[in-house]
This record gives C-alpha cells, structure tokens and sequence, in this order.
C-alpha cells in the first residue's frame, strides 16, 4: 500500500506519521514540493486520466497506485535562480498550476482535500459557514477601510486583531492602532480581521473518525501558541458541543481538524478557527490521546 505524505523530512510531525505507518505495513514517501520541477516529476493525460509521480529518489508511481496522502505542508516550489524575471514568472504559473492539477486529479483518499483546505485560506468564510450551523462565532469585521474599522471600534468594549489568511499571532487592539493617519497607512497595505475578544478559556478539539478528543489550554498568553509553557487537561465536552465538531468538520469538508474555541465565563463555547493541518504531538503525548492510531486508520482504510 503506497501512501504519500505532502511535506518533508524536516518535519516533525511528518517524520512520525510515516513512521508509524512504516510499522503498520504501508509504504511512505514524501510528496515534497519544494523539489518540484527540478527534481520532483509529474505528468498526467485529461483524455486518459492517466497520471504519475516519479520521485527524487528514483520511485514511479502512478496515480492509481496511490493509496491515499496526508496533506502536512505544501512548500513553495524551488525554481532556478538564473531565470529572467519574464521567465520565473511564466514558470511559477506553469509549476503551480501543475501541482494544483496533481493534488485535484490524482484519485487517492487525500486527508485533507484540496477544498477543505481552500476553505482554510479563505478564513471569513470559513467562519460564516460554521455561523450558518448556528454556533456561536465572535463578532468579526473584514476591512481595508479606516471608517469602516472605527465605527466597528466603537462597538466593542475590548477587540483583538489579525490577518485575514493568517501566519502571525492575535493581539489586541489599542487605542494608538485607531489613530487615523496610521491606520490608513496600513489598511493601504492590506485588510485586516478584526474581532470581539471573548474572555475565557482555551478549548482545543482534535476531530477524527468521528471521535472528538478535547483539550483545556491554560495560559496567560493572548495567544496561547506563544505560550511554551501553556497547561494541558483533558476535558469532556458536553454532548451539544461535541456533535457542534463533527457539523463543523462536515460542513468545512475536513476529514481531520483541531477546533479552537473559547469558553467564555458564562459557560458558552465560541468557535475560532479549525485548522486543516494542525500540531498534534505535544498534545497526544501529554494527554495521551490516540491521534496517530486514528491517522494511521484512516489513511490506510
């Protein structure tokens, strides 16, 4: 059974997932596509919808010979550096929408698909599908216009901010982002997300195979990401919740997630964002949660 993982051998957490489905009789590679084209090939025929990968090390496999692929990173792919400009840009669009192709049409069970993670990117859309399920989400603005973001301003007591695709941490908003002049200087650089900030607790549920594993993240840090030495407990969520997960998988076409929600102190759960792609094995060594036996299941059923 060929099972391919979409990162690297620099990953932690790739390198134990193929690990561990190395001892369950599967045979892994790596799908690393910061070697693609130089080293990484791929080709495919719409008419046939025939397709295969020949590996850097010297595998071919073809597409209906993939059994499945965990989805940890996708890598910026790496181009020549003599190229013109002209050039790069020319082969940046050919590479990328070949990988695109790749991961769409090669028919192996894909954790997760290339639409859950589409979803990902488009992050307020994401929270107004799971707001569509009835669950709870913080007050939210999306903008690039300065008017916009002070009258939103004004209607909170206390609001955080972040970008809208991601890659950084929250913080909270202060009165000296709201000057005007400057926040016009930035919003001409790119919108921003702006939210409600909900006082609470930090609740983290790891979402698979219809199983929900729930962990209580004590921590000072407004973003507990920050925070090293953040607390871990187990926690049972209550049943409403639990089945709010698995909706939010579905809806959000996830076949595995981690929800992050804040547990306000009047008892309400918030839902913040469910990540494609978390960090698990920290969690499930401290917890002891069984999320590498339940990865290993779905990628090899």
């Amino acid at each position: 059974m060929n099972i391919l993982i979409l990162g690297n051998s620099e990953d932690v957490h790739a390198v134990h997932l193929k690990q561990a489905l190395t001892q369950a009789g599967a045979t892994v590679y790596y799908l690393d596509t910061h070697l693609f084209p130089t080293q990484l090939k791929m080709s495919w025929q719409p008419d046939t919808q025939l397709g295969c990968l020949n590996l850097p090390e010297g595998v071919k496999l073809d597409f209906q010979d993939i059994h499945s692929v965990f989805w940890r990173s996708l890598s910026s792919i790496d181009l020549p550096s003599y190229l013109e400009p002209e050039q790069q840009r020319i082969a940046l669009n050919d590479s990328m929408s070949a990988l695109r192709t790749l991961i769409q049409a090669c028919p192996a069970h894909w954790v997760n698909s290339w639409q859950a993670y589409q979803f990902h990117k488009e992050k307020p859309l994401q929270l107004s599908q799971v707001k569509q399920l009835g669950i709870v989400i913080p007050a939210t603005l999306i903008s690039n216009d300065a008017e916009q973001v002070l009258q939103f301003a004004q209607s909170q007591d206390m609001l955080v901010f972040k970008p809208v695709y991601g890659g950084t941490h929250t913080q909270l908003l202060k009165e000296s982002h709201l000057e005007l002049e400057r926040l016009k200087l930035v919003l001409g650089l790119s919108p921003v997300t702006i939210q409600e900030y909900i006082p609470g607790t930090n609740i983290r549920s790891y979402v698979i195979n219809g199983s929900v594993y729930s962990v209580e993240i004590r921590s000072p840090a407004l973003d507990f990401r920050q925070d090293l030495q953040a607390e871990l407990r187990p926690v049972e969520l209550p049943d409403r919740v639990q089945h709010q997960c698995l909706a939010i998988t579905q809806a959000l076409m996830l076949e595995w997630t981690a929800i992050d929600w804040r547990l306000s102190p009047q008892g309400e759960y918030v839902f913040l964002e469910a990540n494609p792609s978390p960090m698990f094995l920290h969690v499930e060594s401290q917890m002891g949660f069984p999320i590498t036996q339940e990865l290993v299941k779905l990628l090899m059923n």
